[in-house]
C-alpha cells in the first residue's frame, strides 16, 4: 500500500532540518528524490547532495539521475540554508510540517515516491483534522458568471455543511469557491505553487492573507519561491490527494483543473463534474469527464452525496407542484375529457374520460368546488385558472 511510507512517529530534527532543505533542491513531485528519500533517508540524501557523491563507497552520485541532472542538484544544494528558511516561516506565522507528524495528512502517502517532501502550512488549524473531510473544487481562470456562481454555491453550501473547501487560490472558480466558503463562515485550505509567505496571484493577496486568517494556507515550496507552470500542475496533485473527491466546474479541454481531475481518479478518489452549455468551450473539458468516469453535480448536497458518509442523501428532484398533481386520478381524468375551449355535455365527458355518466358528474362538481371547471346551463366548461394552468400556452394545444 502507498500509504504505508507514513512514520509512525515524529522525525528526529536532524530528518526535519534536512527536509527542510531538500524543499529547495527537489521539484515538487520528484519521484526520484522520493525514492532517495524511502531508501536512505533525509539526512543522508542531503548528505551526499552537499557532498557531490553517492551513498555508498566509489559511488559518483545518487542512482536515477543523469551527470546533467545531478550537477543541477548540486548547485541547488550549495545554496540551501534550512535555518534561514524556517525562520522567514515563523515571520510569516507558517511552520514545516513532515511525514510523521501528528499533522501530516496521511492520503498524502497515497502519492507513494511523488509525495511531497514536507508542506509549509500558514494557519491554526490542524492540517489533518481539516483534510478528514474536504473537497476540492477547482476550474477555469478566466470562467465565466456562471462558473464563478456555481463555484461561490458549491463553496458556500459544502461550508455550511460542514465540509473544507480545497481550492489552488487562483482567480476565476479557485477564487470563487473560496470566498464563497469564507462568506458562509465555512472553512477552506489554498494550495499554492509557491512559497506560502508569497501570495500569487498578486491580485488575491488579500484573499490569502484572509484565507491564512480563517484557514490555512498550505505549499510544497519554502518562503520566497517562485510559482512555474510545471509547479502549477505538479500542486494539482497535492489537491487530489488531500480531499476526497475533487468537482470541476467549467473547465477547457487543456486544463489544470482537469489534471486535478485525472489525479483524483487515479487515486481513487471521487471526480465530479459541473455542466455547462453544450455550446461552451469552458465546460467542454468538464463534459468529457463526465463522459468517463466523473459524476455529474448541480449543487452542495449531491457532492456530499457522493463524498460522505453513508446516508447522507440529497433530497429528491421533481419539478414544482401545481394544484392538478393533487386531484384523484379519476377526477384527473374527467377534468382532462374537457375541450380547450367551450362547454361538452356531461355524457361527452364521461365517454371520452372512459366512465359512466353519475361519476363524471360527481367528479365534475368536485372540480367545480376546487375551481376548475364552471357549469352553464346542460354544460360544463374550464374556468380561465384551469386554462392557464393545463395549456400554458394560452390552450392553443
Amino acid at each position: 500500500m502507498p500509504g504505508s511510507t507514513s512514520n509512525p512517529s515524529p522525525p528526529p530534527d536532524g530528518e526535519r532540518l534536512a527536509r527542510v532543505a531538500l524543499t529547495r533542491v527537489l521539484e515538487p513531485g520528484d519521484a526520484v528524490g522520493g525514492r532517495w528519500l524511502r531508501e536512505w533517508g533525509a539526512v543522508e540524501v542531503l548528505r551526499c547532495l552537499v557532498e557531490g557523491r553517492g551513498p555508498g563507497d566509489g559511488e559518483e552520485r545518487l542512482p536515477g539521475v543523469t551527470a546533467k541532472r545531478w550537477e543541477g542538484l548540486l548547485a541547488r544544494a550549495g545554496r540551501v540554508r534550512a535555518e534561514r528558511d524556517l525562520e522567514a516561516a515563523g515571520e510569516a506565522g507558517a511552520r514545516f510540517v513532515v511525514p510523521g507528524d501528528a499533522e501530516w495528512p496521511v492520503q498524502l502517502d497515497d502519492l507513494g515516491d511523488a509525495r511531497p517532501v514536507g508542506l509549509w502550512v500558514r494557519g491554526r488549524p490542524s492540517l489533518r483534522i481539516w483534510a478528514l473531510r474536504s473537497v476540492a473544487v477547482v476550474g477555469a481562470r478566466a470562467c465565466t458568471e456562471y462558473g464563478a456562481h456555481m463555484a461561490a454555491s458549491l463553496g458556500a453550501g459544502l461550508a455550511e455543511r460542514g465540509w473544507v473547501v480545497v481550492s489552488g487560490g487562483a482567480y476565476g472558480v479557485d477564487g470563487a469557491a473560496h470566498r464563497g466558503a469564507l462568506g458562509a463562515g465555512g472553512a477552506t485550505v489554498a494550495v499554492l505553487a509557491c512559497g506560502v509567505d508569497r501570495p500569487y496571484p498578486r491580485g488575491h493577496a488579500q484573499l490569502i492573507g484572509r484565507i491564512a486568517e480563517q484557514g490555512l494556507v498550505v505549499g510544497e515550496l519554502p518562503p520566497g519561491d517562485h510559482p512555474t507552470p510545471s509547479r502549477f500542475i505538479l500542486r494539482n496533485r497535492v489537491i487530489a490527494a488531500l480531499t476526497r473527491g475533487t468537482v470541476v466546474v467549467e473547465a477547457a479541454y487543456r486544463s489544470g483543473a482537469l489534471v486535478t481531475a485525472r489525479s483524483a481518479q487515479d487515486l481513487g478518489r471521487h471526480t465530479m463534474g459541473v455542466p455547462g452549455p453544450a455550446t461552451s468551450g469552458l465546460s467542454a473539458g468538464v463534459h468529457e469527464l463526465l463522459r468517463g468516469d466523473g459524476v455529474l453535480v448541480g449543487d452542495a448536497a449531491e457532492v456530499v452525496e457522493l463524498v460522505g458518509d453513508m446516508g447522507e442523501l440529497a433530497p429528491p428532484r421533481r419539478g414544482p407542484v401545481v394544484p392538478r398533481d393533487l386531484l384523484h386520478p379519476g377526477a384527473a381524468r374527467v377534468l382532462a375529457a374537457l375541450p380547450a375551449h367551450g362547454s361538452a355535455a356531461a355524457r361527452d365527458i364521461a365517454r371520452g374520460a372512459g366512465t359512466s355518466a353519475d361519476d363524471a358528474v360527481a367528479r365534475l362538481y368536485e372540480l367545480r368546488s376546487l375551481g376548475f371547471v364552471e357549469r352553464h346551463g346542460d354544460g360544463w366548461q374550464l374556468t380561465r385558472q384551469a386554462i392557464l394552468s393545463l395549456f400554458p400556452g394560452g390552450g392553443g394545444a
